[in-house]
């Protein structure tokens, strides 16, 4: 059985609005939450980007949900501030936190000013760090040197249950090389056909836990509107690997997607007016073997959303034997 979640897009929504947000989400019945962890939004448009740790502090001890957060750990952050935050989170709230390391953005992560890695020493990197997070996490004094250098670290509130670490990956092969070490699998949604490949590559090769997929939508009264939204808020991300890989800033991102019309959005995202029609999208993802399905609505006044899906999509969900 599917659980239903909110995406709480920090690139998006201030700190203090998506509080509330995700607190609706709560109210109106969702199951769980996500988030990711950017310091520069996706478009100039969106003009947001909390810091997602100190939310997800505020966000844990105001809701019962749980979070997670897909982060990047080996360049703007030391894997042993990452795993001493997700330590703390763990401690603090039992079973109810995990996060997604991944191999990271160079728009997030140009702002130390190191070289931008290709994209092979990048995936070495972060199976570094993971192996220092989990060694951290398991109390151990931990000296590594590598592609990331650890001196004699220590995590001295160590959780009894340490998060799950859960793979984010978009192509076949992350999916495949994920499966040696991850707790699970997260994706964005795309064709069945990619996403049923990705999974079997996972699972094939040893892959264990919970498939998760992101699922980016834009739903308005209208059509129009909801095509509205989706150009205005999510053009900049319908590009393949490595553009969203290598761009530097939300400028660089706002140019390179200023021609982007409404059937390359459509490609990224789910869009339509019809409430029925997302819940058939969704029943499609569980149907392919998705656990854990986290609702993104790509634009900026999430209430209006919240509502419509608890009252008309969940409720459809649950009646086809597809929610939990």
């Amino acid at each position: 059985m599917v659980t239903v979640g909110f995406h709480a897009s920090h690139e998006q929504i201030s700190p203090g609005r998506l509080l509330q947000d995700v607190q609706h989400a709560e109210r109106a019945g969702f199951d769980a939450a996500m988030c990711s962890d950017h310091i520069e939004p996706w478009s100039a448009r969106q003009g947001h980007s909390g810091f997602a740790w100190s939310w997800l502090g505020a966000a844990l001890a105001t809701t019962d949900l749980r979070f997670g957060v897909v982060t990047a750990p080996g360049q703007r952050y030391h894997p042993a501030i990452i795993a001493h935050a997700s330590a703390t989170l763990a401690s603090m709230f039992p079973d109810r936190f995990w996060m997604a390391p991944g191999s990271g953005e160079n728009m997030n992560e140009h702002v130390t000013g190191d070289a931008w890695p290709p994209k092979e020493t990048r995936q070495q990197r972060l199976e570094e760090c993971v192996d220092v997070i989990r060694r951290l996490h398991r109390g151990e004094d931990v000296t590594h040197h590598g592609l990331v250098t650890v001196e004699q670290a220590r995590i001295w509130d160590v959780p009894d249950s340490p998060p799950p670490l859960i793979a984010p990956a978009i192509s076949v092969e992350t999916a495949r090389r994920a499966a040696a070490w991850a707790d699970g699998l997260v994706t964005v949604n795309q064709p069945a056909a990619k996403l049923t490949e990705m999974l079997a590559a996972y699972r094939d090769n040893g892959g264990r836990g919970k498939a998760v997929l992101q699922v980016h939508l834009s739903w308005a009264p209208s059509e129009e509107e909801a095509v509205a939204i989706a150009l205005d808020q999510w053009r900049t991300n319908t590009f393949a690997p490595p553009v969203p890989w290598d761009l530097p800033t939300a400028g660089h991102f706002d140019g390179v997607s200023a021609t982007v019309g409404e059937e390359q959005v459509r490609e990224s995202v789910n869009v339509s007016a019809d409430p029925a029609r997302h819940a058939e999208w969704l029943a499609g993802y569980a149907d392919l073997g998705f656990d854990e399905l986290y609702l993104h609505f790509v634009g900026q006044e999430q209430a209006p959303f919240i509502d419509k899906f608890a009252d008309q999509v969940l409720p459809q969900l649950r009646t086809a034997g597809a929610y939990a």
